[in-house]
């Protein structure tokens, strides 16, 4: 491998380690026949092989298309060099005319002695089309070819066969007659009738610098590619490595020229050739172009023409990427770089190292093994104390016996990606105008109707509000019941109570937004905007108060369109939304003497709606609850104490079952389909105490608050989060 001047230089190696060696194509060589002999060609020289001049063997006298077919394929056996496809098929076409080459042919100047007819090339083109191969090296070059051979040349491309051919050698020359700035006529001539399926090809060197030599791209630089054609080691004797000494010291022979630039390119065309079999000719070609390292003058010169033969860029996917199938509803693009899945708050680290082996594919159907679970990230937590802690706003109310109306002015100046309206918190413990603030606008019907709206606010405050709840008030955690869990922007919101006996029933319907909390710029959304997903939430609940204890059960349907419990998953994914059933319970105690004890919990059951990629059983249930006990009248009339223990909206069963294509037949152009399950149960549990008090001080409300969160975000293992939070705020 160390001697062998191609393989490594061009990224070979890249498709080796795939597992990709050229088994299975052909590399038809028209040149002055090869050593039949050498182990390095050993049971890969087709039967269909000929001397396409004459009645001889395919044995040369010549060494050219011998070391044509060195660099081209020769074997993997740890002895002597290595070809860029060591494993593919050779179909040798002896076309030098009977008598003409007289040895030697370790360089492209002593094949001058070799005549080609056009004739024979041409038959030697057809021998290759009826045996299927797949790319036909033309390490030859003179005048312009006949209309015979031109044809056979068309034919060769119609039929699906890539055909490379040398730049020609006359880049040093000072021959008037000859043209270095350009390829040599023959050359020329096999790119005008290729179909897009040729390839001229020029010499570099190990250091990429285009050879002396070799004549360049000039006005055909659009279908010319450079590749190591200079100093190839090396030439055989009787089936190894030729080692002369001389002075002591022990050489070997290398050759130069086009010609070995040229089997370069055909050994990669043979390696895509096996690695996607369904590519045709033209793609292959064009691939190839494509991807080619740049090199002299940015972008196609008139000297490397594309540039320098690259078969990493070749095998990398090539356009947009996408997953096999899809609808019109189910688009099925998908950049490498793109955000597979989010986990919203309630799943915490679940998807966190999950494995989602899945195919994908480029623009030319070509397929590549992804794990999709390798672009799946949990969602950026909110910052605990970010709502508890803004100032700026201004709340306003107005109302009367029968009606309450509250607004609230943001004097801050909007922050990009906000919401320019505060949902204002219900909290019996800032008074009784709260909870008016808290209504937007509350109305009584009749006195046992009444009616809520609200704008930028969740349904369950306005719900509580009309119930009359004594609820306690902390600035940082919240209750169980009602609570989606997940970040979100409320849009409008409407309650309806209606009071039968000591039955109060009340219905709650209300449109918001699902955030994923992400800057996504490899979806094309830039800057901090929040992605917005609709969703819709309809409830009923039944409250009743037996003396001092206070009862409420109530059930909510929430339809996301595109998100499950806040979790986005890709487009290509199809995801349909989910629904999600919770079951909402509260109890509240009253002690007496301003004693109060309280709990709430919430059971949900969300179902992912099936599609193409998701499919059934995928389910999952999730669980939150707060307990508190709360003192008003401490120190003040007014003040209140309350210490609460919660756990938000977690997960606790269940996941998405994907049907995801998992490998892919070239022969019928379809993909292989398996489930692949991922829990979203996280490992972590996020357990929080919050121990707050509020009431008067110094003309305002002074409010204090001493927290501690374990495994915060349902992270296992996370760092503990504590703190102190003194904020103090005054009207006007």
């Amino acid at each position: 491998m160390r001697r062998s001047d191609g393989p490594a230089f061009h990224n070979a190696t890249i498709a080796w380690q795939q597992g990709v060696s050229g088994q299975g194509a052909t590399i038809a060589i028209i040149d002055s026949g090869i050593d039949i002999d050498s182990p390095e060609f050993a049971e890969r020289i087709l039967p269909e092989s000929a001397d396409v001049a004459g009645s001889r063997t395919i044995n040369g006298i010549d060494d050219h298309g011998t070391n044509v077919a060195l660099v081209a394929a020769a074997a993997l056996n740890n002895e002597g060099v290595v070809g860029m496809a060591y494993d593919a098929r050779l179909l040798v076409l002896r076309a030098d005319e009977p008598g003409s080459c007289t040895g030697g042919g370790a360089n492209d100047a002593d094949l001058d002695g070799c005549q080609f007819l056009d004739s024979d090339i041409a038959r030697g083109i057809d021998v290759a089309i009826a045996a299927n191969a797949r790319v036909i090296n033309l390490s030859l070059g003179g005048g312009t070819p006949t209309a015979q051979l031109s044809n056979a040349i068309a034919r060769a491309t119609q039929a699906g066969i890539v055909v490379v051919v040398a730049a020609g050698n006359d880049g040093d020359t000072s021959d008037p007659a000859l043209d270095p700035d350009n390829p040599d006529p023959f050359a020329i001539a096999a790119l005008q009738r290729g179909n897009g399926a040729v390839i001229i090809v020029g010499s570099v060197d190990d250091k990429g610098e285009f050879s002396d030599f070799s004549n360049r791209a000039g006005s055909y630089a659009t279908g010319f590619l450079s590749a190591r054609g200079e100093r190839i080691c090396c030439a055989y004797e009787n089936g190894e490595i030729q080692v002369t000494q001389e002075g002591g010291q022990s050489f070997v022979t290398l050759f130069s020229g086009t010609s070995f630039a040229t089997p370069q390119v055909a050994g990669a065309v043979a390696l895509l050739a096996q690695a996607f079999p369904n590519l045709t000719g033209q793609e292959i070609v064009e691939i190839l172009l494509d991807t080619a390292r740049d090199a002299g003058a940015t972008g196609t010169d008139a000297v490397y023409g594309r540039g320098i033969l690259d078969l990493a860029g070749a095998f990398s996917p090539q356009g947009t990427t996408r997953l096999p199938g899809g609808s019109a509803d189910s688009p099925s693009a998908l950049a490498l770089t793109d955000d597979i899945a989010i986990a919203s708050a309630p799943m915490g680290d679940a998807m966190r190292g999950a494995s989602l082996q899945s195919i994908v594919l480029d623009k030319y159907d070509r397929a590549y093994t992804y794990d999709l679970g390798a672009q799946t990230r949990r969602a950026s937590p909110e910052t605990l104390m970010a709502n508890a802690t803004r100032a700026g706003l201004r709340n306003v109310t107005v109302g009367g016996p029968g009606i309450g109306i509250a607004f609230s002015l943001d004097q801050r100046g909007q922050l990009e990606g906000e919401t320019p309206l505060t949902p204002l918190r219900l909290s019996r413990a800032e008074s009784d105008a709260a909870r008016v603030l808290a209504a937007r606008v509350a109305l009584r019907i009749s006195p046992k109707t009444q009616l809520g709206f609200a704008f930028a606010e969740g349904p369950d405050g306005i719900a509580v509000q009309l119930q009359g709840q004594d609820r306690p008030a902390f600035l940082l955690s919240s209750g169980a019941a009602g609570k989606l869990g997940f970040a979100h922007r409320d849009g409008q919101s409407v309650a309806l109570r209606q009071q039968t006996g000591d039955l109060g029933i009340t219905l709650t319907a209300s449109r918001g937004e699902a955030l994923t909390w992400a800057v996504r710029q490899a979806q094309g959304i830039v800057g901090n905007q929040r992605e917005g997903y609709g969703f819709t939430r309809f409830g009923i609940a039944g409250d009743r108060q037996f003396g001092p204890l206070g009862l409420t059960l109530g059930t909510e349907w929430l339809r996301e369109e595109r998100t499950m419990l806040g979790a986005y998953l890709h487009k290509s994914l199809a995801t349909r939304g989910a629904d999600s059933v919770f079951v909402d319970g509260s109890a509240s105690l009253d002690l007496g003497d301003g004693w109060r004890a309280g709990g709430e919990g919430r059971f949900g059951s969300t179902r992912a709606v099936t599609g193409d990629r998701i499919a059934g059983g995928s389910r999952f249930a999730s669980v939150a609850y707060s307990v508190d006990l709360s003192k008003r009248g401490v120190w003040q009339d007014t003040d209140r104490l309350g210490l609460r223990i919660s756990s938000p909206l977690r997960v606790i069963s269940g996941g998405l079952n994907f049907d995801l294509p998992v490998s892919y037949d070239y022969a019928t152009e379809s993909a292989v389909y398996e489930l692949r399950r991922v829990s979203l149960a996280p490992d972590g549990r996020e357990l929080m105490g919050e121990l707050s008090w509020f009431g008067q001080a110094f003309d305002g409300m002074l409010a204090a608050s001493l927290f501690y969160r374990s495994e915060p975000d349902h992270i296992r293992n996370a760092p503990d989060d504590g703190g102190l939070l003194v904020r103090w705020s005054r009207g006007f």
